[in-house]
């Protein structure tokens, strides 16, 4: 096995990104950690607001670094992180048992998040927190689902709105660059397109794309077969 395998064996990324793109993520993900760290002290104890710092850095990564993915759309980001909340809670007041209770919390996490269609990984280290956080933050019961976590959800997400703004190639929110067009043209055939070509047109992305190329290839065979199969009616399912 050589080098170049065993990389690909391991997941190592071969996309590349420029220095501009990530300087950009990493100011912003300062500035929405920033952003927390002064309204949480603003309005809360300090020492609750620790102990959300682990799922909003989770969060940062996200929104700065990969802005146009789903799992950092702002429904994903409060939605994820609200309900969370409220299942961490609900598994620490209702499970007697530390290690099943702290273990359901990311569980039904999970599964809640599926159900609500706003998967957000950090919304699993949210529920955490409300089982294995402090007595004073359990103290806070429900609470927790506003102060601190909603208010750190959205003061994040509104950060995330204005740096990624300054930007025009950032996709945030990414439905405001991907409505579809009244007048779109019709394909009347596709291409072929290989590994290489999928290859050569990420590195010209220069932003983190969440998917692989085999991915990319495997979602293109899809939909050039379905286009073949239902030619003059594309809305068949």
């Amino acid at each position: 096995m050589g080098l170049h395998d065993f990389l690909d064996l391991i997941g190592f990324s071969h996309h590349t990104i420029n220095y501009r793109e990530k300087l950009i993520s990493t100011v912003g993900g300062f500035l929405g950690i920033f952003g927390i760290f002064m309204s949480s002290q603003w309005l809360l104890d300090p020492e609750v607001a620790v102990y959300i710092v682990p799922s909003m850095g989770a969060s940062a990564v996200l929104l700065f670094a990969s802005p146009h993915v789903p799992f950092a759309q702002p429904w994903n980001v409060i939605g994820g992180h609200a309900i969370s909340a409220v299942i961490g809670v609900a598994c620490w007041q209702w499970i007697p048992d530390f290690t099943v209770a702290a273990s359901a919390s990311v569980g039904l996490a999970i599964g809640a998040m599926y159900f609500a269609r706003c998967i957000h990984p950090p919304g699993g280290a949210t529920a955490l927190a409300a089982v294995i956080g402090s007595e004073k933050l359990h103290h806070l019961g429900y609470t927790y689902e506003c102060a601190p976590i909603l208010l750190n959800a959205v003061t994040i997400l509104l950060v995330a709105v204005a740096f990624n703004g300054s930007f025009k190639w950032r996709r945030y929110p990414a439905h405001l660059h991907f409505k579809a067009k009244t007048a779109a043209a019709k394909i009347e055939q596709y291409e072929p397109i290989n590994h290489e070509d999928f290859v050569y047109a990420l590195s010209h992305i220069d932003t983190f794309v969440d998917i692989t190329e085999e991915d990319l290839l495997k979602i293109y065979k899809l939909a050039t077969s379905r286009q073949v199969e239902h030619p003059s009616n594309p809305a068949v399912p």
